[in-house]
């Protein structure tokens, strides 16, 4: 390996985790040493990290004394159990999960947004929801030069969302349609098959989900815009991978279609599909397995001044999630900031 960091990777046998392995090695991370941690039931199990077959260690609160970074593929519970232990240990910790986003000592971070704010974090660094990451990588550029007054989202997200089991979940709901039996609900609140779900996460205030807030939540926090308005509707779509995303934004200054395509253009992270009369305009199908956002379909919105109108598509297992928490550590290698 590389020289560079001391890495430790917890969650290592998840689907993230799995993602993050294979984008380290895409995206040749420095690394000097790697360690793969995971639920104590699969200690001794392998993993492929650069042609070599890594054994799986329990993860523990000793696990983060020699590593320089930890990245976290898991759960919030874990998290929050973990997490004070990697960074006692001056262990710098880049969390997959929801524990400390809010946290004002905590950086959220998407690298093409908001890379600056890596330079404060107190040990913890955290990834962002994958609706959230999408869209504002998306939308930020056209905040930069007009200043957005208002944003409303909806979201079609893959079952992959919900991880194996979401997946697995709608092959039987199929099945079960195709055979006409009843299908078995384990993860989702109503068959997935040929259907939409207006529900993912738990309802909270004023009967919009967390899932909803959370890009209501993060996206000011990532874009230090306090006082955005935003509003997101979330809906779950029998897709397997890369959720897509419908935006309307208003803007503080106009901006005509040709100006917001040509920002788009040239803004990080994204690539422009924008050719409707050609039926050429992102789609899940053809984003999955990779880390842009796709941006087409962008138009005026007709109900309002200074309004446009965009439909994106991104891997939300990639861009959404893993890679941009190998962006988070590339910062920091590059920043020295461990």
């Amino acid at each position: 390996m590389a020289e560079g960091i001391k890495l430790a990777l917890v969650g290592a046998t998840g689907a993230v985790g799995q993602e993050m392995l294979k984008i380290m090695e895409e995206r040749k991370l420095k690394i000097n040493e790697l360690v793969c941690l995971a639920d104590p039931r699969e200690a001794g199990s392998k993993v492929k990290f650069a042609g070599e077959d890594l054994t799986v260690r329990a993860a523990s609160n000793d696990a983060f004394k020699w590593a320089d970074v930890a990245m976290f593929a898991v759960g919030t519970d874990i998290s929050k159990q973990l997490i004070p232990e990697a960074v006692a240990n001056d262990c710098v910790a880049i969390d997959n999960s929801y524990a400390f986003r809010l946290d004002d000592n905590v950086p959220l971070v998407v690298p093409e947004v908001n890379p600056e704010d890596v330079d404060w974090h107190k040990g913890i660094i955290a990834n962002p929801n994958c609706s959230t990451i999408i869209m504002v990588v998306a939308i930020n550029p056209i905040h930069q030069a007009a200043g957005l007054k208002r944003v409303i989202v909806s979201t079609y997200q893959a079952v992959s969302g919900a991880g194996k089991a979401g997946l697995d979940e709608l092959d039987q709901h199929v099945k079960a349609h195709i055979d006409g039996i009843q299908p078995v609900l384990e993860v989702f609140q109503h068959p997935i098959a040929f259907n939409l779900i207006p529900h993912i996460d738990v309802f909270v205030e004023e009967d919009y989900t967390r899932e909803e807030m959370k890009m209501v939540w993060e996206t000011r926090k990532i874009m230090h815009a306090p006082d955005l308005k935003i509003a997101a509707t979330a809906v779950r779509v029998p897709v397997y991978r890369s959720h897509s995303e419908s935006i309307n934004l208003e803007t503080e200054k106009p901006l005509s279609v040709t100006q917001a395509r040509e920002i788009l253009s040239q803004a990080p992270g994204i690539i422009v599909q924008d050719d409707p009369q050609n039926n050429h305009y992102p789609m899940p199908l053809f984003t999955s397995n990779s880390d842009e956002v796709f941006v087409g379909r962008i138009r005026r919105d007709i109900s309002t001044d200074n309004g446009l109108a965009i439909w994106i598509a991104a891997d939300q297992i990639r861009k959404g999630a893993a890679t941009n928490a190998i962006q988070i550590a590339e910062l920091i290698v590059e920043k020295n900031l461990y």
